[in-house]
């Protein structure tokens, strides 16, 4: 069973997701092969691992991808530019393309790269680009100052702040109800 307080984002965010935060503890579901079995395992469109994305070469890459991609990711949300992890981001893209194919059921578009252990972080690479087209004011930080998980805001009013109600808004609103009973007495 997955442990990470929140799932099923787009493969992008939920690559950056496999680092959490919970009672003050880091953890790191990519730390371990059988951690990175788990996240591939949970996401929609892979049925099974890629051949060679169960290896610890793939672990490391993935992991190295998820640290460029976040800094991506950090710097878009503060409207600048990390030059650096652009043309790391831009390097892995390079590595992999989208091939079109008539298949028996119709049109087929099919991710190859290079190298296999590149598929995931290319994949997730990619995801972001689509995400960045669709609506990039729609990614999104949690706003609890405490969590570092990402989404994509797919709500119909785009006014999504927490990574979960349950979890962070909720936390947010008994802090506010705290700080407006002490104010109070």
């Amino acid at each position: 069973m997955d442990p990470r307080p929140l799932t099923g984002e787009p493969v992008s965010m939920d690559l950056l997701n496999t680092v959490w935060v919970d009672g003050g503890q880091q953890f790191d579901l990519l730390d371990t092969v059988a951690g990175l079995r788990l996240w591939i395992t949970g996401q929609a469109g892979i049925d099974a691992p890629p051949a060679g994305a169960t290896t610890d070469a793939a672990r490391r890459r993935l992991v190295t991808s998820r640290e460029v991609l976040r800094d991506v990711v950090q710097a878009q949300l503060g409207g600048r530019v990390h030059a650096e992890a652009q043309a790391q981001l831009n390097e892995l893209l390079a590595r992999g393309r989208l091939v079109r194919r008539l298949g028996a059921a119709g049109p087929e578009l099919t991710p190859e790269v290079d190298d296999p252990v590149d598929l995931l972080p290319w994949l997730a690479a990619d995801d972001y680009l689509r995400l960045l087209e669709q609506d990039p004011a729609r990614i999104r930080a949690c706003a609890h100052p405490d969590c570092v998980l990402h989404f994509y805001d797919a709500s119909r009013k785009a006014n999504r702040r927490w990574c979960s109600m349950a979890g962070c808004g909720n936390r947010a609103k008994a802090a506010r109800h705290y700080a407006r009973s002490k104010g109070s007495s």
